[in-house]
């Protein structure tokens, strides 16, 4: 489904501040990547939080979710070190080292525990979307882009009966 930014969106729980080009600049240069646009347009209507409620099928079933990776929450950029969030794509290093995550991941959202959808830049300077469990060591790459990501979601409630 061709996704419409402004129904994306659901709670911003953490009261996330609207975003900014200095945050983008600031969350670029510190992740040393560039953020792709359709990640960055959707933070513009709201800097991350809880979305509608939406799934990724997946081609290749992980143990943990099978056959979709399910999106509650996409990740923000918080620069303000003094607003407390769990849903800041500038603790990706430290998540990273934290937990043993592949090199050059940006979190996007974690899944219950030691689960996450990333921005994988692995392979370059545009990123593909991989659905990483590291309790059952899975790196699934689950979209080549961000937009096809996005664009391949569909509303849970279809799918989860």
């Amino acid at each position: 489904m061709k996704m419409n930014t402004s129904d994306f969106w659901d709670l911003n729980y953490y009261n996330h501040p609207p975003l900014t080009e200095y945050m983008i600049n600031l969350a670029e240069r510190l992740l040393n990547v560039q953020l792709p646009g359709l990640f960055v347009e959707l933070l513009k209507v709201q800097n991350g939080g809880f979305t509608k409620g939406f799934a990724f099928p997946m081609n290749e079933k992980a143990k943990w979710t099978g056959s979709y990776i399910s999106l509650s929450e996409l990740f923000g950029i918080v620069t303000d070190e003094n607003i407390w969030t769990a849903q800041n794509i500038l603790d990706s290093r430290y998540m990273a080292q934290e937990w043993g995550l592949p090199e050059k991941q940006i979190l996007l959202a974690i899944d219950k525990g030691p689960r996450y959808i990333t921005l994988d830049y692995r392979n370059g300077n545009i990123p593909s979307v991989r659905w990483i469990d590291l309790e059952y060591n899975e790196d699934i790459q689950i979209a080549n882009s961000f937009e096809d990501f996005i664009n391949g979601l569909v509303f849970q409630g279809k799918i989860c009966r």
